[in-house]
């Protein structure tokens, strides 16, 4: 009942943020009291929340994975754990690109547009195409301290996973640290309720200034382009993740749609997966009655690398711009554009605009005018609420499929051990 009641709370919150937005920006814009003032307290007001929250996701996510291997029955099944969610993210991150690909050679997103007029001299940074070995390479933290206070969150999974093996493998001479650990996640999971109680109040600051702040022409003058990916996405987050679910568990579509409402608002109102970590792990835990040891690994692996929505975002505006600057990409282009997607939808990050930081990678490896940016940043933060929401919800389905596939393995080596 509480959950039902956080959830309206939150969609209220959303709502009204963004109607009080909108109407000082096309009301009230003349109002300094409205349009300076009260603008200004709402960005405050948001970024404290953001603030509260990614405060939370570190520590969650080292306490929750160390808590979750402690309590692994076997090592051996970390593996399996390991390799399966990990294939997932890849499966669903690759499906995402094909279909972003096929919807963009059907349509032809930007066929007619002239974005060159609209130029308004944004700059973007040249960027190397991050590289397989680097990112490989990378999980591995020469800093524990740096890797913490940057939130590198591969490297915090990482040092997680050593230190829970570690503990695992000394068995009841460490006890007393398993347990430990196990009282630690005990209390960030209260912490993240105690934060989410607030989720409301931050919602509506950070829609306000959405509202009050969106310019409208820029946001009609590409509408068809981003009704193309918004529609890919809600299809993604709606159809696709239900319907699988519904496929691979004995969860209805409707069901897992229902206890992931939640989720997609507050990720819709923060874009960002990592920030949106703590709300996906009692989701998952809470909801989904999820293995606290799986969606401890699976969760902040997912706000790292199951970056659906991203993949999706980039593929089509990389048609996009390509097609309105009269340089469309070619079928023996397409290869290298869609490894350069999958690459750069991993790397991107589970912060807010980590989509549009990518697309200007693309942009420079494409050879595109600079000015392309200045589009793509005045849209992206409409887009990066809807994605982010397809990103987490993402997490939420593999997550559970794994559970339920670990139980159902679990069940059956029961019954063949009882039978033997």
């Amino acid at each position: 009942m509480h959950s039902n009641s956080l959830s309206k709370r939150i969609f209220i919150g959303l709502f009204s943020g963004l109607i009080l937005g909108t109407t000082i920006q096309f009301l009230l814009a003349d109002v300094a009291l409205f349009s300076d003032s009260l603008v200004e307290l709402a960005t405050l007001g948001g970024q404290l929340f953001i603030n509260l929250i990614m405060l939370m996701v570190v520590p969650l996510v080292f306490v929750s994975i160390v808590s979750g291997v402690c309590e692994l029955p076997d090592v051996r099944a970390f593996g399996r754990l390991g390799s399966k969610t990990f294939g997932l993210y890849i499966i669903n991150t690759v499906m995402a690109i094909a279909a972003a690909v096929a919807i963009s050679l059907m349509f032809q997103p930007g066929l007619g547009a002239n974005l060159v007029s609209m130029g308004e001299g944004a700059q973007i940074q040249s960027t190397d195409l991050p590289n397989i070995g680097e990112l490989i390479l990378n999980i591995v933290p020469r800093n524990p301290i740096t890797a913490f206070a940057s939130g590198n969150m591969l490297q915090v999974i990482f040092m997680a996973l050593l230190l829970g093996i570690a503990i695992k493998k000394l068995g009841s001479e460490v006890e007393g640290v398993a347990r430990g650990f196990a009282v630690a996640n005990r209390i960030m999971m209260t912490l993240i309720t105690m934060v989410m109680s607030l989720a409301p109040y931050g919602v509506f600051c950070l829609m306000l200034k959405l509202g009050a702040t969106l310019e409208a022409a820029t946001f009609l003058s590409v509408l068809s382009y981003m009704g193309l990916i918004l529609g890919l996405l809600l299809l993604w987050l709606f159809v696709v993740y239900p319907v699988v679910v519904s496929l691979t568990t004995e969860m209805s579509a409707a069901e897992f749609r229902r206890k992931t409402r939640e989720q997609v608002l507050f990720s819709f109102s923060t874009a960002s997966s990592n920030a949106t970590i703590p709300v996906t792990m009692r989701t998952l835990v809470e909801k989904m009655k999820v293995n606290k040891a799986t969606a401890g690994f699976g969760v902040p692996l997912g706000a790292t690398m199951n970056m659906s929505g991203v993949s999706i975002y980039i593929t089509i505006a990389a048609f996009f711009l390509a097609n309105a600057y009269g340089a469309p990409i070619t079928m023996a282009q397409l290869p290298a554009l869609v490894t350069s997607c999958f690459l750069l939808s991993v790397g991107a990050g589970g912060v807010p605009g980590g989509g549009m930081v990518m697309i200007g990678v693309l942009i420079h490896q494409m050879g595109l005018p600079v000015e392309a940016f200045a589009l793509v940043a005045a849209l992206d933060r409409v887009i990066d609420m809807v994605l982010t929401s397809t990103n987490v919800v993402g997490d939420t389905a593999v997550v559970t499929i794994v559970d339920r596939s670990e139980a159902r393995q679990a069940l059956l080596q029961e019954r063949t051990e009882l039978t033997g």
